[in-house]
């Protein structure tokens, strides 16, 4: 998730030194519950359930695939908003290292969750590992991130044009990298770019999510201390978010005609980028309305363990490890109100575990720190023995 962040639990962030943003929380919360159930269902439905012409699957299905552009995007605004705001307290270096530690810790986490140890200890090794998800694509947006940061000399205003330019390009040229295939690369590079070996997500386009949740908090940043940026933000989510779902493909359709440029009509006609961001952008709209009426204890307590809830439900559902899960052990079998009563109860069951049995992010950090600064000791044993 950094999914973000949107999946760095306990991460403290104040976008304003008066006032938090409680419905930046509750995004968080809603995304991880939704993509909780979302898999669930996904994985354990009966395939003859799975029909496009019923209605409720299709607004269930609709909903869905709102889950990981939401991710994206509130992660590079969160994550965005912490960078450009430790400048002001003058520590934007270690910021920036922190950046860097929590993409490649993610990294790792993402393919840890993958490595089918039973089977490599029974000496089987597949390219299954090397599988990119939604871990490692975050871990190295928020690298990419701080790398743009740090090109553009921290200068905010150069940041934000270009995080915006980016996005735009990325989600333009989708038909050009839609069914990429990269051949003369190593695997494990070629799984950030490609679909082709099984990745789940790949570096584009998700990465525009990310320049586009950065880009919205260059906004944050310099507007949110006004006494009315609420009442211009939420409106501005509104025109925006819907302008982009019922009439971003007729802009661009009218724009491929004016400029007789085949590639944006190509986009229109397969135009699931901006109408996805449509839909984040009505979500945050509505979260920020309604922010008064979900300060719950309960919301902002999910949206703040949302890596371990990821984690502990992967183990759960794919059988991390072991290779033994819901997915093998009951498989495609279950009827719609089995999967339905079956997500609650497994939503509940993943929530109550991240809670009270697992270690917070600052804790996993710590540990992290800590290997470092004993590595560094080893490294240095002169300075060490400076030191003493």
């Amino acid at each position: 998730m950094s999914v973000l962040n949107l999946i760095f639990e306990n991460i403290e962030y104040t976008l304003s030194t008066s006032k938090r943003l409680y419905f930046i929380d509750a995004v968080r919360a809603f995304a991880i519950l939704m993509m909780l159930q979302g898999h669930f269902i996904d994985t354990l439905l009966e395939a003859q359930y799975r029909d496009d012409s019923n209605l409720p699957y299709q607004i269930w299905s609709y909903f869905r695939g709102i889950t990981a552009p939401t991710f994206f995007t509130i992660s590079g605004l969160i994550f965005t908003y912490l960078l450009i705001k430790a400048k002001q307290k003058g520590n934007s270096k270690q910021r920036m290292k922190k950046g860097l530690v929590r993409g490649l810790m993610l990294i790792g986490i993402g393919y840890a969750l993958r490595a089918p140890i039973f089977e490599w200890l029974m000496g089987e090794f597949r390219t299954y590992v090397l599988v990119v998800d939604v871990l490692q694509c975050i871990g190295l947006s928020l690298i990419l991130i701080v790398a743009l940061y740090n090109i553009t000399f921290k200068k905010t205003f150069i940041f934000s044009i270009l995080t915006l330019i980016i996005g735009v390009i990325i989600f333009s040229t989708e038909p050009l990298y839609r069914t990429l295939e990269v051949n003369n690369i190593p695997l494990v590079f070629t799984n950030y770019i490609s679909k082709a070996n099984g990745s789940v997500f790949t570096i584009i386009p998700w990465f525009g999510y990310m320049c586009f949740g950065a880009f919205i908090a260059t906004l944050f940043y310099k507007y949110v201390e006004r006494p009315r940026f609420k009442i211009a933000t939420v409106p501005g989510f509104f025109v925006v978010g819907l302008l982009l779902i019922f009439q971003s493909s007729q802009i661009l359709k009218y724009l491929s005609y004016k400029l007789d440029f085949q590639l944006l009509l190509d986009v229109a006609n397969y135009n699931y980028l901006y109408i996805r961001l449509g839909d984040v952008l009505v979500l945050f709209g509505l979260f920020f309305l309604f922010e008064k009426y979900i300060k719950q204890p309960l919301i902002l307590k999910i949206g703040q363990k949302t890596l371990s809830i990821y984690v502990i439900h992967f183990i759960i559902i794919y059988g991390s490890f072991t290779g033994i899960g819901l997915n093998t052990i009951i498989g495609k079998t279950l009827n719609p109100w089995q999967a339905i009563i079956g997500a609650i109860v497994f939503l509940s069951t993943v929530c109550f575990i991240s809670f009270y049995y697992v270690k917070t992010n600052a804790f996993v950090y710590s540990g992290i720190r800590k290997l470092i600064e004993k590595i560094k000791a080893i490294n240095n044993p002169d300075t060490n023995q400076n030191s003493l």
